[in-house]
């Protein structure tokens, strides 16, 4: 049963997530039906979690199978509701379009025609950039100014304002097409003009309005110096000493001290550095199909679990969130995927006298690991040490190291998906709020601390921005960076001694 406390934590969680609901319908009602659908997708997204945690306090307990299902089903359900909002959004704008060209048409007829001012040489450099409004000198030569004004246009991006911004200038304005096609065709124009001299950014002002910033090239990411590399190649000779030693801790001895036994750690750590090159390799791939250039990756070496992973920066700018989101899930994916084979087939050949043997608690670290020991072991989890093969081991180590690199904070893997899928705002509140889990994560695991002290230092801040920054990740993608978040959170979170218990997992009086 529930201790009184549990059922108390799992009443608090169900009472703050209706909260949050009946806040969001109400904050969406005014909307009319795209924000009904907006909401409809939240509920959707917590739907599974819920009823999971709504049967559990119900004495009503979910198999692997039935969780899978719900996971299947939510996700179909936010991307079928996904392009219903999508359609709805369009009909408004086109409401709204057609709303602006009648009064354009009607302030047209009242007012007499104007001649336009036009750009001579005797303007001295003002002329068309004064009409622009602007008020500091730009640090855009004059010529390329005119060429940069000259390729936006009433059914693109209408400029009303110009404003020097670093080596470059930012350009208000109003957003007169579909962001994509607007920002392709744009860069595009730019490109033609004045080659790759210049790079054109669409992001969104502090009001939330499109805006134009264009920048030299000179400002692209640079590559990797030659003390950069050579730092990347002393950090994996010193990740390669950790996973020694760590397997060296889960066998029972110091290697550093036992260095003749390495036959017996080796295994393990090979383990740990194929997982850790399974997530590497994912960014490499597709930042390879994208085009995108990667740094050599940094890996972070920590005696506790081999490695912490890796840091890797990008070394081109990126054109989109798309490309943004496909990079940073790639390797996630490819690490994750790996090590869940890993610990399955780990438990699937694990069998009384097998060559580890790990206390009943070791599986509820984590509800994911748990959850999975219980479908595949069964009764064996109530005895108080379980006979398991190395691999669950390392599938274990391998999904602890990958969903540490998916948690929601600045350049981690976790922090460029909720970038790519809601933005610069959300992506700077969510990080705040990892490191607030982390800091109250830490009283209960000293691990927490070290992953938090790391991303302060070193990932804190967000990804710069993409070359279009407005257009967001479709539907599909953003219900695969919702489950990776999801996989995340079940693999870190452990289970409760309670919920443990009902699982039957450390004791032989527990019941399923």
């Amino acid at each position: 049963m529930f201790t009184a406390s549990e059922t108390s934590v799992i009443a608090l969680i169900l009472l703050v997530a209706l909260g949050i609901l009946t806040w969001g319908f109400y904050r969406a009602k005014p909307f009319g039906k795209v924000g009904i659908l907006a909401w409809l997708q939240s509920v959707v997204l917590m739907a599974p979690w819920l009823l999971f945690f709504g049967l559990f306090a119900a004495g009503i307990y979910l198999n692997l199978a039935a969780i899978l299902l719900l996971l299947v089903v939510s996700t179909g359900l936010y991307i079928f509701l996904g392009r219903q909002l999508r359609a709805a959004g369009q009909d408004v704008l086109l409401r709204e379009k057609a709303a602006k060209m009648m009064q354009a048409n009607q302030d047209s007829q009242q007012a007499p025609a104007e001649k336009s001012p036009e750009v001579t040489e005797s303007d001295n450099g003002k002329g068309k950039t004064e009409l622009l409004g602007i008020k500091q000198p730009i640090p855009i030569p004059e010529q390329d100014l005119k060429v940069i004004q000259g390729i936006f246009g009433i059914d693109t991006f209408f400029a009303t304002d110009t404003i020097p911004y670093q080596e470059g200038a930012i350009f208000k304005g109003n957003l007169r097409g579909e962001a994509e096609a607007t920002h392709n065709r744009l860069s595009a124009a730019l490109k033609e003009r004045l080659g790759d001299r210049y790079r054109l950014f669409m992001i969104e002002n502090p009001e939330g309005k499109p805006t134009i910033v264009v920048l030299p090239s000179s400002n692209d990411p640079k590559t990797s110096t030659l003390s950069q590399k050579l730092l990347a190649v002393i950090l994996l000779v010193a990740t390669i000493t950790t996973c020694l030693e760590t397997a060296g801790f889960f066998l029972g001895f110091d290697f550093y001290n036992n260095l003749s036994r390495i036959n017996e750690v080796l295994p393990i750590a090979v383990g740990i550095l194929v997982i850790l090159a399974a997530h590497e390799i994912g960014h490499w791939v597709m930042a390879k199909r994208h085009n995108v250039r990667l740094s050599f990756p940094y890996f972070i070496p920590a005696w506790q679990l081999g490695s912490f992973g890796a840091i890797t920066r990008f070394e081109s700018i990126l054109p989109n969130r798309k490309v943004m989101f496909d990079i940073a899930l790639a390797g996630p994916a490819a690490g994750g995927i790996v090590s869940l084979l890993m610990l399955i087939v780990g438990l699937t050949l694990s069998h009384e006298g097998s060559f580890f043997q790990v206390p009943a608690q070791f599986f509820q670290g984590s509800i994911l690991v748990g959850t999975l020991a219980k479908v595949i072991l069964g009764s064996a989890l109530q005895k108080p040490l379980v006979d398991v093969h190395p691999l669950t081991v390392i599938g274990w180590l391998g999904l602890v190291i990958t969903a540490l690199n998916t948690m929601p904070a600045g350049q981690l893997d976790g922090g460029r998906i909720v970038h790519a899928i809601y933005g610069r705002k959300i992506a700077s509140r969510v990080t705040l709020a990892t490191f607030i889990f982390l800091a109250i994560a830490a009283f209960a695991n000293p691990i927490a601390i070290y992953w938090a002290i790391i991303i302060l230092f070193l990932q804190r801040d967000l990804e710069r921005p993409s070359l279009n920054e407005i257009t967001e990740p479709d539907d599909a993608r953003a219900a695969l960076g919702l489950l990776a978040l999801f996989l995340m959170i079940t693999a870190l979170i452990p289970l409760t001694p309670g919920i443990a218990g009902r699982l039957g997992i450390g004791g032989a009086n527990n019941l399923f």
